[in-house]
């Protein structure tokens, strides 16, 4: 049973607060809300006369009604543990995080060209494999790759798209240019919170949104829908969706559950599902009814336990081969994870090259392979000053942060990259910006990231505008995973000048 732990996020102090321009401390890392002169940010000076101009106490009050709307709301997620799992609110910050259009612009372009590519290599890789056989790659670290799935050969997906949805995550450091941090390409989640979030926030400062040209986010599921019913471009009549979950207990289940009924789609696990006529099928009370496309919040490995791991008890016997008929479609395809691999980021500026003949748009953050011996050697030296990252892993787990690590903690990393050097990279410990946050009794800058959600269809590459801003709640801190004492804001992207309001 999970146990849910509903005061997580929440704050019981009655002191006065104040977003004073004198007092906020920017801690001389690029913050989104002021220059460095400590001077408001263009984007951000309506709010902040917003938050000044509140009676004392009332930005508190917002606060807890925030986060009591959110409870109401169930909006949840699971910390997994010894205890087999506590269920708890999805800590959430009021102050938004404020994108100017000039920037979003610069992002929605880079992260268009970037999907475009990273889609390019996965067709590649499971058919000719030519930027192996060119040695842009080498062909050691893709075939090696935990990730890589030798029955997706050959296969061909509708439109011959493979990555539907993209969730990438961005980060600005202190220079102010925005570098791409990861990809995620399997089951990317948190675009719930997104919806959710912008609600609250809609409630909470309606006039800052009259006022401000927020571009909006709540046709997301349509843009969704929309974006799995061009998966089946020969149908008659509007396909039948369904989002497949592991169940219950998974960590997002709330977000499943949520888009499903956003979408107007049907909720399904694997014992829900069957096979007839080589056709997949929903059990109903009414009988069978047939489902056209899937979006799976499952990994390959749990899908189909006929092609994969045969001891799933999570998905469908016989999915993949209705999938390769093209008897059903699948989102996102299966195989997509070689592409998420940590180590084969760092090989994507060269995908933008080699697929596209362009120049990315957007960097990656340097990245040393610990597979190579001057990298490996390298990354051993300076553990004290390095993020080191699992390759497969996600949510925080497998990561040391050298600055903030032990002794002990870099010995049992330096074993580790020893005995599998092609499971980890290293990055530089980079100075992400910081954004205002409500910290206690006082407001205090926090470090953030930025998880942009992106649909490719039929008609093309569509980004939502803004994304999941994640926030290291815990001072001094850079990790903004929520299993791991992370929470999020509202992001608002800022119309252009004369765009229409939200």
């Amino acid at each position: 049973m999970l146990a849910i732990d509903t005061a997580a996020g929440f704050s019981d102090n009655h002191s006065l607060m104040k977003l004073d321009l004198h007092a906020y401390d920017t801690g001389g890392f690029f913050d989104e809300f002021f220059d460095e002169a400590g001077a408001p940010r263009p984007a951000a000076k309506l709010l902040i006369q917003r938050i000044n101009g509140l009676p004392d106490g009332d930005l508190e009050h917002r606060q807890a009604s925030a986060e009591k709307m959110l409870l109401s709301l169930g909006i949840t997620f699971t910390v997994y543990g010894d205890d087999g799992g506590t269920e708890r609110i999805f800590p959430f910050d009021l102050i938004p995080r404020i994108v100017n259009a000039a920037d979003w612009k610069h992002m929605e372009t880079g992260l268009k060209q970037r999907v475009r590519a990273l889609n390019a290599f996965i067709d590649d890789i499971y058919h000719d494999q030519r930027i192996l056989a060119e040695k842009v790659i080498p062909a050691d670290l893709i075939l090696g790759a935990d990730s890589y799935r030798k029955p997706c050969h050959g296969l061909n997906p509708p439109n011959g798209i493979w990555c539907h949805i993209t969730g990438t995550d961005l980060i600005r450091h202190e220079d102010g240019n925005f570098y791409v941090l990861e990809d995620n390409l399997r089951c990317p989640s948190g675009v719930s919170y997104v919806l959710q979030n912008r609600e609250v926030m809609k409630r909470s400062f309606p006039n800052v949104f009259e006022a401000s040209g927020i571009r909006p986010v709540a046709n997301y599921p349509t843009r969704l829908r929309h974006t799995l019913q061009s998966l089946v471009p020969d149908a008659a009549d509007p396909p039948t969706i369904a989002v497949l979950t592991p169940g219950v207990y998974n960590s997002a289940y709330f977000e499943h559950s949520f888009l499903a009924q956003q979408m107007g789609a049907q909720l399904v696990e694997g014992r829900d599902l069957v096979l007839q006529d080589g056709y997949v099928h929903m059990r109903t009370t009414t009988g069978l009814q047939r489902i056209d496309v899937i979006y799976r919040r499952i990994d390959d490995d749990f899908i189909d336990p006929t092609v994969f791991r045969a001891d799933s008890m999570l998905g469908v016997p016989g999915l993949m081969d209705a999938f390769r008929g093209g008897r059903v479609a699948l989102a996102n395809a299966p195989g997509t994870g070689v592409a998420d691999d940590k180590a084969v980021y760092a090989y994507v500026p060269e995908m933008i090259r080699f697929y596209l003949s362009e120049e990315p748009i957007l960097a990656n953050v340097p990245t040393y392979l610990a597979w190579r011996d001057d990298d490996r050697a390298y990354i051993l030296e300076h553990l004290d000053e390095l993020v080191v990252k699992a390759a497969n892993e996600s949510g925080g787990y497998g990561m040391l942060i050298g600055p903030h690590s032990t002794v002990a903690q870099q010995k049992e990393f330096a074993a580790l990259i020893k005995a599998k050097p092609r499971n980890y990279i290293a990055q530089p410990t980079l100075a992400l910006s910081r954004v205002p946050t409500v910290a206690g009794d006082a407001i205090e800058g926090r470090h953030v990231d930025l998880r942009p959600y992106v649909l490719y269809g039929r008609d093309g590459i569509d980004v939502l505008p803004g994304g999941l801003t994640r926030v290291a709640l815990r001072k001094g801190s850079l990790v903004v995973n929520s299993s791991q004492g992370g929470g999020s804001k509202d992001t608002w992207v800022i119309e252009a000048e004369g765009g229409a309001p939200c």
